[in-house]
C-alpha cells in the first residue's frame, strides 16, 4: 500500500452517525464495540484487547511506514494492516462524532498533552473510557475528568496496571491489618529518565524540520501552543518534554505512588519541595531529581513525608541491603518496614524478610476482592455490570494530581504549597498558570462542568 492511498483511507470515517444512551450498560455476553486512540506501543496492547470485544475504530496520526524498525509490530500502519475491518481515523474528535452509537467505549492511549481531550471527547458522548497513565497533563485536566465521569455516568479507568495486582491488594492489607504501625516514611524511586527514554535533546528548542509524509503534526500536537516538528518530538521523545509529557514521574509515578497513596490514604499534600541535580528547565526534565510530599495528619493517621527520586538520586539503603534495584518503594512504619523492589508492586515482603514469619496467619488472610486480566478487563467487567474499577476516576484523579505536583516543582525547582480546596498554589501565584494550561481553538472540552 502506498502513502498517497494510505493518506486517503486514513482521512475520514466510514460509519454513520447516531446516539447512544449514556453510560449504556451491558449484559455479560454482549459484546462491546470499542473505538481506540493511539494504537502505537502501549496502544497496540489496547488494540488487541478491545479485538477480543468488536474493534470498531482505530485512530492515530503517525502513518508513516516504519516497518523496518524496532517497532515495526505496533508502528500504526503495521497495526492497522493487522485489524483491517476497524474504521481508520486520523482525528478522535471526527472519529467519536461520526461513529455515534456505533461505539461503547473508548481507550485512549496517546502521549500525556492528549488525554484529555481525547476522554472528554468520548465521555461527553456518553462513552466509557481507559486512559493511560497519568490521566492528564495538568490538575485542572484531572479534576475535570473526575466530574464528567459523575455527570455522564460512564464507567472509567486508568491504565496504573499495577493497581491491579496481587501484590498491591497485599501491601494494602498489610498497612490495614496494621502490622507496619505508624507510618511517617515513604521511599518511592525510578531509574528514569534514562537515554533509551527520555534522550538529551540538541537545543532548547529543538531545530525545527520539514514535516515528513505520513504525520498529520498539527493534529499530534492537539491543544499544545504549535511548534515546529522535530524528530526531537517522537514517535517515543515526548516523555521528557513539559509541553508534552510529564517527566519520569509522570512516567513511573502512577505506579510506585500508587501503593502508599491506596494503602495510607495519603489525600492531597500541604507542600511539595524539590532538590534538582541539574539547573531548572523550563521546556525538558532534568536528570536527577529529590521531591519531598508533605501530607498532613489524616484523621488517627499520622503526617507522612513522601520521598520520590528519580534519576541519579536513590534513597538510603535499608539496613542488610546491598543495592537497590531500578524502581521500588518502601514504608517505614513505627512496628515494621514493608519494601517492593519494582515499578508495579508483585513480590512485597517485610524488611528485613525473616519478620514475615511473625504475622504469618495475619499475611494468608486475603480480605480485598482480586482483579484478574489487568486494567482495561476490568474495565470491560465494569461496563457489563460487575464491580466499579479500582483505578477509576475518582481514584485515579487525585493519584495523578499528587504526581502533577511533583512535575511541576521538578519543572520550575520551586517549593510548593498547595491549597486543594481552593485548586491553587499560594506562595508562587505565578505558578497556577501550569495548574490549568492555555489550549489551542477546537481543542477545548469540560469548560461548563
Amino acid at each position: 500500500m502506498d502513502i498517497s492511498r494510505r493518506t486517503g483511507l486514513f482521512a475520514g470515517g466510514a460509519l454513520a452517525a447516531g446516539s447512544m444512551i449514556p453510560g449504556k450498560v451491558l449484559g455479560a455476553n454482549e459484546k462491546l464495540s470499542i473505538a481506540c486512540v493511539g494504537i502505537a506501543h502501549m496502544g497496540y496492547s489496547a488494540v488487541k484487547t478491545a479485538n477480543e470485544e468488536h474493534l470498531a475504530a482505530i485512530c492515530d496520526v503517525d502513518w508513516r511506514d516504519r516497518s523496518a524498525g524496532v517497532w515495526k509490530k505496533t508502528c500504526p500502519i503495521e497495526v492497522a494492516a493487522e485489524f483491517p475491518d476497524a474504521a481508520k481515523f486520523n482525528d478522535f474528535r471526527e472519529m467519536i462524532d461520526s461513529l455515534g452509537d456505533k461505539i461503547d467505549a473508548v481507550f485512549v492511549a496517546t502521549p500525556d498533552h492528549a488525554h484529555f481531550p481525547a476522554a472528554m471527547a468520548a465521555m461527553e458522548k456518553g462513552k466509557h473510557v481507559f486512559v493511560q497513565k497519568p490521566l492528564a497533563h495538568n490538575i485542572w485536566q484531572t479534576r475535570t475528568l473526575q466530574k464528567a465521569m459523575h455527570k455522564y455516568g460512564v464507567q472509567t479507568n486508568m491504565g496504573n496496571q499495577g493497581h491491579t495486582f496481587e501484590g498491591m491488594r497485599l501491601i494494602v492489607e498489610w498497612v490495614q491489618a496494621g502490622i507496619l504501625g505508624e507510618v511517617r516514611e515513604v521511599h518511592c524511586w525510578t531509574d528514569r529518565p534514562t537515554p533509551n527514554w527520555f534522550p538529551l535533546p540538541s537545543s532548547y528548542p529543538p531545530p525545527g524540520t520539514p514535516v515528513p509524509d505520513g504525520l498529520e503534526w498539527d493534529l499530534w500536537q492537539g491543544p499544545v501552543p504549535s511548534k515546529k516538528y522535530s524528530p526531537e518530538y517522537m514517535p517515543t521523545r515526548w516523555r521528557g518534554w513539559w509541553d508534552y509529557g510529564v517527566g519520569a514521574l509522570g512516567d513511573i509515578g502512577c505506579h510506585c505512588l500508587d501503593a502508599p497513596f491506596w494503602a495510607l490514604e495519603l489525600g492531597m499534600p500541604s507542600s511539595v519541595e524539590v532538590e534538582l541535580d541539574q539547573p531548572v528547565n523550563d521546556q525538558f526534565t532534568v536528570y536527577g531529581a529529590h521531591v519531598i510530599y508533605n501530607f498532613p495528619a489524616r484523621g488517627g493517621k499520622p503526617p507522612v513525608k513522601l520521598h520520590w527520586y528519580e534519576g541519579r538520586p536513590r534513597p538510603p539503603k535499608l539496613p542488610g541491603m546491598t543495592e537497590l534495584l531500578g524502581n521500588g518503594m518502601y514504608m517505614v512504619g513505627s512496628e515494621e518496614t514493608l519494601y517492593a523492589a519494582e515499578m508495579r508492586p508483585q513480590s512485597p515482603m517485610l524488611w528485613p524478610r525473616e519478620n514475615m514469619v511473625k504475622y504469618k496467619d495475619i499475611l494468608k488472610l486475603r480480605p480485598l476482592s482480586r482483579v484478574s486480566g489487568g486494567p482495561i478487563r476490568e474495565l470491560i467487567g465494569a461496563i457489563k455490570g460487575g464491580p466499579a474499577c479500582g483505578s477509576n476516576f475518582d481514584y485515579a484523579a487525585p493519584l495523578t494530581e499528587v504526581v502533577l505536583l511533583g512535575g511541576i516543582a521538578i519543572r520550575t525547582g520551586k517549593r510548593i504549597e498547595w491549597d486543594a480546596k481552593n485548586m491553587r498554589i499560594t506562595n508562587h501565584p505565578e505558578l497556577n498558570a501550569l495548574i490549568k494550561e492555555p489550549v489551542r481553538k477546537g481543542w477545548s472540552f469540560g469548560e461548563n462542568l
